[in-house]
């Protein structure tokens, strides 16, 4: 396997740490939490209390300092070594890594001050919500999706969000909002300069939780429930940055690359029980098996080579090209994760899908988060900035956007 290469060695220390916890802790939940559909508290605790749950608060805010243009790509290796053991719990921590992106990019210093203590001094947990598709599906009832009313102090919001990961355990949501209706930044025909980030506190009683919602396949963990908002104030000092910035710059290509990272961790942690499986079955001098497991470390190092590849580019002011490469990686990370993950199967046989096997809630888990950002899409883009068509690097709605609408 290719190792991690160009970290310094405090950053291959943070590395490792994260890894540790996983390999001693957080594995050995992981089946709890799927079986439960609960969210990984206990791993979080876990978090805050090694000094890891601000990795990307600026470092004169007492965090970690990661996921900047300087160094990003030590925040998506910790993300891989969450994903190696609990896909859910990797995706609770990019929503909450996420957010702090957002935070340290966008809010200004009073923002900074109150909002990263929370996260550093007191462990608050945060979560970004936009889910509010607007298509119906065979048996739904009821729209979804969220109103603004413009006040004088601040912000009303009223109806519901979906896919609110962590919803009843994280303290703030970022809650990205239309003011021309329902759709929040990824359902919506109006302007892109129509989206606002609101911070809302989710201690308020106006918001209530809807868990019957949430009963899928896998990523059972996240607790991405139905999210209601009944007349909830939000006070103008907590918009973040100014209406229109998330889409205009493209803030959706730096998460991207991400989700690749969460999909290598799902790879590797089929991976390395196939090789252990393998070996206590004396099956190496299967020449099938060989095949399988030869693509499947081919994929692995493709990946890690590909996410290097966009982190350098971030890392090194290459901001287009950066974007451009980051879309692609979750396209290809995507493909090579699932066909790693079935090699695996096919490696081991039928009983990798029976439980104890982790491999099985990988597949699950996989399979579902995959879903996240729509492939099909993703690659229509990226052949569309090819050939010179009309694009949307950010999937902000259902029609491309005007390359000049953006700005870098």
């Amino acid at each position: 396997m290719i190792p991690i290469f160009n970290l310094t060695l405090n950053k291959q220390t943070l590395i490792e740490r994260i890894s540790q916890l996983a390999r001693d802790k957080f594995a050995s939940r992981a089946a709890g939490y799927d079986h439960n559909a609960s969210f990984p508290k206990e791993d979080f605790e876990d978090l805050f209390q090694a000094g890891l749950n601000a990795p990307v608060v600026p470092t004169e805010y007492g965090g970690l300092g990661l996921g900047h243009d300087s160094d990003i790509f030590t925040l998506w290796m910790m993300t891989k070594e969450l994903a190696k053991v609990d896909l859910s719990l990797a995706r609770c921590w990019e929503g909450h890594a996420n957010a702090q992106v957002l935070l340290a990019a966008m809010a200004n210093e009073s923002q900074k001050k109150r909002w990263f203590e929370g996260i550093v001094q007191l462990g608050e947990k945060w979560a970004a919500w936009s889910g509010e598709p607007q298509s119906h599906i065979p048996g739904q009832e009821a729209s979804l999706g969220t109103s603004v009313q413009v006040v004088d102090e601040g912000y009303i919001i009223d109806g519901t969000k979906v896919f609110a990961t962590s919803a009843p355990e994280a303290e703030w949501a970022i809650l990205l909002v239309n003011t021309a209706g329902p759709g929040g930044a990824r359902h919506s025909n109006g302007s892109p300069t129509s989206v606002l980030l609101l911070a809302c506190n989710l201690s308020d009683r106006s918001i209530s939780f809807d868990d019957s919602w949430w009963q899928p396949i896998g990523m059972r963990g996240t607790v991405s429930y139905l999210v209601r908002f009944e007349g909830t104030f939000i006070p103008k000092e907590n918009l973040i940055g100014y209406p229109g910035q998330y889409i205009q710059q493209e803030w959706q290509t730096r998460f991207t690359p991400l989700y690749g990272a969460a999909f290598l961790g799902a790879a590797e942690g089929a991976y390395d029980y196939t090789l252990a499986y393998i070996n206590k079955q004396e099956k190496g001098h299967d020449p099938y098996v060989q095949h399988r497991i030869a693509k499947a470390a081919i994929n692995i190092d493709t990946m890690h080579l590909w996410l290097r590849q966009v982190a350098t580019l971030w890392e090194t002011g290459q901001v287009l090209g950066a974007k451009q490469a980051g879309n692609r990686a979750r396209y290809i990370t995507e493909q090579l994760a699932l066909e790693t993950v079935n090699d695996c199967i096919h490696a081991c046989g039928a009983r990798s899908l029976i439980k104890p096997s982790p491999v099985e809630r990988i597949l699950r888990d996989l399979s579902f988060y995959v879903l996240h950002d729509n492939c099909d899409r993703v690659l229509s883009s990226i052949g569309q900035e090819i050939l010179g068509q009309s694009f949307d690097r950010a999937y902000f709605n259902t029609h491309p956007t005007r390359q000049e609408d953006l700005t870098e």
